[in-house]
Parts: C-alpha cells; sequence; structure tokens
C-alpha cells in the first residue's frame, strides 16, 4: 500500500484493497469475504484483524475457506496489518480483512 493511508476497515485482494463495511468482529460474514474466496486461486493466506482485540471466527467461515485450502490467521489489526506487509515482502500471496480501531 506504500505511502498511502486510508481509514476504515479494509479489505485486501489480489485484484486491489477495498472499503469493508464491517464496523464489528461479529459483523464479517462469508457474503462480505466473498471476493477473497473467489480470488481462491491466488491466495495463499488471509490475515484477519478484529480491531483491538483478538476474538473466534464463525466455524463455518473457516470451513469455506478450508475446503478452498486458505489458511486464516486471526489477531488484533495492529499486527495484522504489520504481518500482511511482511509476508507481502516475502512475495507471498496473502490477502486481509482489516476491521478498523476507533
Amino acid at each position: 500500500m506504500g505511502e498511502n493511508r486510508f481509514e476504515g476497515s479494509m479489505l485486501i485482494t489480489p485484484s486491489g484493497f477495498y472499503p469493508w463495511d464491517v464496523q464489528n468482529k461479529s459483523d464479517i460474514s462469508l457474503d462480505n469475504l466473498k471476493p477473497i474466496l473467489d480470488a481462491a486461486a491466488d491466495v495463499e493466506i488471509l490475515i484477519i484483524g478484529m480491531g483491538p482485540s483478538m476474538a473466534f471466527l464463525d466455524k463455518t467461515i473457516r470451513h469455506a475457506f478450508a475446503q478452498k485450502d486458505i489458511p486464516i490467521e486471526i489477531m488484533d489489526t495492529g499486527a495484522a496489518a504489520r504481518t500482511y506487509n511482511v509476508l507481502l515482502q516475502e512475495g507471498r500471496k496473502v490477502t486481509a480483512a482489516l476491521i478498523a480501531i476507533t
């Protein structure tokens, strides 16, 4: 993402990054993660930033991503953004769903 700064929750896919209409952990759904599932062939790992603290992810979401062989790593959003950048610099096919910290 370089020197640009964006505010609000974001969904980062292989084709770009987009505003993500998720304000809370409970808002995460298969529907709003669909762009990542649709790009499964180009995705090695999904990192989810849960805001200021971690939380469990619904097992139906985990199952859908497991069927596409996409592991999910969950962490607070700050750690998720740092991890995303490190993996991207390593040339990994990483995607991210980041809930804004307010």
